[in-house]
């Protein structure tokens, strides 16, 4: 199979420019439940002219619906991808677990694809996409070429596809695990309306004052290397961007599909589009360092200015690229006849009865050339196959306006025709307020309190040091890292099943794979995202999980409502993780040993935020704690967990007889997001 060349529309100035380019497929949003609600965006109709535009010229259509969506939208989004079902969409991206579950069920039909906000960046995840109907799995970009090379190989064994992102803005943060625009003004980037505060000044030590900027990816140099590891599509980010800076990325990675080889002056010319200081491969290579880090400049703006004029000529025209056989009967006292077919399709249609020739009778040579000017059509003509009286004549306009009928029934047949009645499905109220408890997350055993009434469970990190003769009467979770080795998790898993861990609590489908596997209870916390009830069923059915830690994006209203008869709780203290990282700012610039010390990163305003390794990567923790022990009659859950990181034993201890007796908080504080909100 073919690689694709996948390209970024945000209108339908770039539609024109991706196509024009050569792309071999476009993903685009709608105006509502999709990762760039910034961008223009398409209507309903503007959907199904897109629609209808690409086919024409054998191009593929895949639609964004790849936020998180709560209870209340998720019959929307459901319309949504239905409506575009019924207009021909080839594929529809998707985050949202619980959307996955409903499509999957009710449109079977409908290509589902996994968006790199899914975080899939180790294989095990890849087992539980593909028995809920996924077809391809966007990788995360934070993936080297051997983890790439891994997670296709398993993909391939499962007849699913790989899609990689091969140009365009890197985020700091790992897809799919940021909550940093959300906290900073509740514009949240799981739901399509991140602010990009990464881009603003961040200092670590030793660093340049933008310590959380990368510059913006580049892998058209590796493409035919991508190609011979198996990847299935190639994909340009972009969706905000100029309609010159989509016709650039996709005309060059195009001619390194087609040539096997990048252009030397490619890159070239794509910097001077749009870059940030240049480029990088470093996740791709291994090359964790300071060279990732970039930001646009004044020169990158004016050299941009200087090379966007000459780029128009990639796309002044629309492209010929689907060729047609015609075949074409012309006898005496009957109607001519034109077939054309583009070896899927075939129309026939009839023109006039010829006449006897008085002077000049038509010639196999005439019929060639009038009924292959194709010009101003998505076809050129391959074969011309004629069958003619002798002495028989018919009028350039008799064969312009067969040649023109037939393109439009040609066109028209070309044009998908499916339909899906299904309808969302409803379900009973199933919620039921209970007493809250609590889970008591640790960042060692150390910080364990010695009163433990009214906790149900201990959550631990993997990687801590945990004594054997550990001896406790409460739920023991060992706490997975939202990215890590799998043969770690393994080992480390197998040694605490020994000591009595019962739960894990993981971040993503990787982690619930692997320790399901391993005989645990699957619970699932940070990272997870859930967002919805129908999340909660999907993985409920899958690992048969109890017990849930909801999104902390999530309103106290909207925990209130989330349906479900399974446990559910909300982060109620602590510092939230609001970054994770492949390449760590810290390390990059100032090496390990300044954060061990004490590793944090300021922004602008003078405000520090943590820095902790695990397990190989980094998070970036918030500034300051959240705090709700007195507000915590206006949470409809089952427990809450607070999130300890560097507090010693005497402040937890301090802390949980807060919460019992709903105090006030004492020091600086956040209520999050349960009462503001994101957008």
């Amino acid at each position: 199979m073919a690689i694709e060349v996948l390209s970024p529309v945000g209108n339908e100035e770039m539609l024109k420019a991706a196509v024009r380019s050569g792309a071999d497929a476009v993903y685009l949003g709608t105006d509502g439940f999709n990762a760039r609600r910034n961008a223009e965006n398409f209507s309903k109709d503007g959907l199904k002219k897109a629609i209808e535009y690409c086919h024409m010229f054998g191009v593929k259509v895949y639609l964004t619906l790849n936020i998180l969506i709560k209870d209340t939208e998720l019959e929307s989004a459901f319309c949504v991808a239905k409506d575009a079902y019924n207009m021909g969409i080839d594929g529809v991206i998707i985050a949202d677990l619980g959307l996955i579950g409903i499509l999957h069920n009710k449109i079977p039909e409908l290509p589902l694809h996994a968006s790199t906000q899914m975080s899939v960046f180790s294989p095990p995840a890849l087992y539980p996409l593909k028995k809920l109907g996924i077809k391809r799995v966007v990788a995360a970009r934070e993936m080297s070429k051997t983890q790439l090379k891994d997670l296709i190989n398993t993909a391939n064994a499962l007849n699913m596809e790989v899609e990689v992102f091969v140009h365009g803005a890197l985020c700091m943060c790992m897809s799919g695990q940021c909550l940093l625009s959300a906290f900073l003004g509740s514009r949240s980037g799981n739901r399509g309306l991140c602010a990009g505060p990464c881009r603003l000044p961040f200092k670590a030590e030793n660093g340049d004052g933008y310590d959380l900027s990368l510059k913006d990816l580049s892998l058209i140099k590796h493409i035919e290397e991508l190609k011979n590891m198996g990847v299935a599509s190639l994909k340009i980010e972009g969706r905000m961007k100029r309609p010159e800076y989509v016709a650039a990325a996709t005309y060059n990675v195009k001619q390194a599909v087609v040539n096997g080889r990048c252009d030397p002056d490619a890159l070239s010319l794509l910097e001077g589009v749009f870059s940030r200081s240049g480029f990088t491969d470093g996740y791709f290579t291994g090359n964790l360092s300071k060279d990732m880090f970039g930001i646009r400049t004044k020169e990158n703006v004016l050299l941009s200015e200087s090379v966007l004029p000459d780029i128009h000529n990639l796309y002044k025209s629309e492209p010929q690229n689907i060729g047609i056989s015609l075949s074409f009967s012309a006898k005496a006292s009957s109607p001519c006849k034109l077939t054309l077919s583009d070896k899927t399709n075939t129309v026939t249609v009839t023109g006039d009865i010829p006449s006897p020739a008085v002077n000049m009778p038509i010639t196999e040579d005439f019929i060639k050339e009038k009924l292959s000017k194709t010009g101003g059509t998505p076809y050129f003509v391959e074969t011309v196959f004629t069958d003619v009286d002798e002495n028989l004549y018919l009028s350039v306009s008799s064969l312009n306006d067969l040649r023109r009928r037939g393109i439009e029934e040609l066109n028209n047949k070309r044009k998908r025709t499916v339909f899906s009645s299904a309808d969302f499905p409803k379900k009973a109220t199933l919620k039921v307020k209970r007493e809250e408890q609590y889970i008591l997350r640790l960042n060692n055993i150390n910080q364990l309190p010695d009163n433990l009434n009214g906790v149900f469970g201990i959550s631990l990190p993997i990687e801590s040091d945990i004594p054997p003769d550990l001896d406790l009467d409460v739920t023991l979770f060992a706490d997975i890292p939202r990215a890590a080795d799998e043969n770690f998790v393994k080992s480390r898993l197998s040694e605490l099943k020994k000591l009595g861990f019962t739960y894990a609590l993981c971040g993503n489908l990787s982690s619930a794979e692997t320790a399901g596997k391993l005989g645990f209870k699957i619970a699932f916390s940070l990272g997870s995202n859930i967002y919805n009830s129908e999340s909660i069923d999907v993985l409920s059915r899958l690992y048969n999980a109890d017990i849930f830690i909801l999104s902390p994006e999530l309103t106290a209203n909207e925990i209130g409502r989330v349906n479900t008869d399974k446990k559910t709780g909300y982060i109620s203290y602590g510092r939230i993780p609001l970054m994770l990282f492949a390449v760590c700012p810290e390390k990059s610039h100032a090496g390990c040993e300044s954060c061990n010390k004490k590793g944090y990163i300021t922004d602008r305003l003078g405000l520090s935020f943590p820095l902790r390794c695990r397990a190989g990567f980094s998070e970036m923790l918030n500034s300051k704690p959240i705090w709700t022990a007195d507000k915590s009659d206006g949470f409809s859950a089952d427990f809450s967990l607070l999130y300890f990181t560097d507090e010693d034993k005497e402040t937890v201890k301090k802390i949980l007889d807060k919460y019992k007796n709903r105090e006030k908080c004492d020091a600086d504080f956040t209520r999050g997001l349960y009462y503001r909100g994101v957008e």
